[in-house]
């Protein structure tokens, strides 16, 4: 099946900015309060324990709803842009790729290497069996998660990227499965078993905690769940206003009792917990899909600030540490009084965001503009400026 390209996905889809900016958000929270806990402060007068432990506890969760999110838009894009996973090309889609995410990489790595031969605090690799080539060669080789789950944890701004290494691998494997493959009655059977796998791959890993969550295969399925439902949205007729909302409300009670009620979830569902996860980001995106279809769409106007973390997702996520230390210090400065620690979030959240805008706009934009148009050649230098989302 071959799809004609649409006008209508030129415009980003404010709907999936959404969750991903109340997933970039969440893994702010998560950082910032393993340091801060929310609990621990004057909020615990006014709202539950578990509530506020759960808006710091769930940045895993929220990185397993990227990898939908990016297996989702990544598919979707491929399908408009060439009409089919088959006829993906691969240089093409590689220098993409490469565009989007080695200039904000590679300067990430610089940085960090600088600031550990400075000796900096919180920057400096001092765990026994790691060292700075060993950091260097996991994060650019893309294998920085089975780095630390041999070594142990990487300093913070090290540890982010983690989940790029697993994306990323996924990344230069999909087109040639893709072309390998040829049909889409092979690839979708694959692309299943893979989806369905992720409660026994993670349960697999028990042994090891930091290899158990950041192993490839059960965040490789968190994308495969993605691309399966970008090859659905392909095939599927515009849907009835009640079934969108249905979609919307199954999506949004299963990703809300995933997030603020995870540990009753975890007791009924053990590893299936993070399926569900998936399958509920999956039916949120298939409903902002659907809605896009009708026409551009500017809804909740009074969430447009969490929209626009959505849209800087990428640039926050890789620089977000940086902020959180540099908090960090200052708290402990003013004296550490945890009954106030609710208030650092107050200058945390801004500032990250901040920071964030100016490395797309200094940095990853550029960057991306200038490669793309160097690396992709005549056949994708139409669609160098604008693009349907930020994949």
């Amino acid at each position: 099946m071959v799809i004609a390209p649409d006008p209508r996905h030129d415009t980003r889809n404010p709907g999936i900015d959404l969750l991903r900016g109340l997933a970039i958000v969440l893994v702010v929270f998560n950082h910032l309060g393993l340091r801060i806990p929310l609990k621990q402060t004057a909020l615990a007068d006014v709202l539950p324990a578990w509530f506020l432990s759960r808006l710091n506890y769930n940045g895993y969760e929220a990185v397993f709803v990227f990898f939908v999110i990016s297996g989702f838009l990544i598919a979707g894009n491929a399908l408009r842009r060439w009409g089919g996973l088959e006829r993906i090309d691969m240089r093409t889609f590689y220098a993409r790729r490469f565009a989007r995410i080695v200039p904000c990489l590679l300067a990430l790595v610089g940085l960090l290497s600088v600031l550990h031969l400075l000796a900096v605090p919180d920057y400096t690799i001092s765990r026994p069996g790691q060292s700075l080539p060993g950091a260097i060669w996991s994060a650019i080789g893309l294998h920085l998660n089975w780095y630390e789950g041999r070594t142990g944890y990487l300093p913070g701004n090290w540890d982010v990227l983690w989940s790029l290494s697993i994306e990323e691998v996924f990344y230069i494997g999909f087109p040639l499965v893709c072309l390998l493959t040829r049909r889409r009655w092979v690839l979708v059977p694959l692309l299943a078993l893979l989806a369905l796998s992720m409660p026994w791959t993670h349960a697999a890993l028990s042994g090891n905690e930091i290899w158990q969550e950041k192993a490839y295969l059960p965040g490789m399925s968190a994308i495969a769940i993605g691309v399966l439902g970008a090859l659905l949205a392909a095939r599927a007729a515009t849907l009835a206003p009640r079934t969108v909302r249905l979609l919307g409300w199954l999506g949004a009670i299963g990703l809300t009792a995933a997030t603020i009620d995870g540990a009753v979830m975890w007791q009924q569902l053990r590893d299936g917990y993070m399926l569900l996860l998936a399958l509920s980001a999956l039916c949120l995106l298939l409903a902002c899909e659907q809605r896009q279809r009708r026409g551009p769409w500017q809804a909740w106007h009074g969430l447009d600030w969490l929209r626009s973390w959505g849209r800087l997702s990428y640039e926050v996520y890789l620089s977000h540490m940086f902020v959180v230390f540099a908090v960090v210090r200052l708290f402990k400065l003013a004296g550490g009084d945890m009954r106030l620690g609710f208030l650092w979030y107050l200058l945390t959240l801004p500032l990250c965001w901040l920071l964030g805008a100016m490395v797309e706009r200094w940095l990853s934009a550029p960057c991306e503009r200038w490669l793309r148009a160097r690396l992709s050649g005549a056949r994708d230098k139409s669609r160098v400026l604008t693009t349907s989302v930020a994949d």
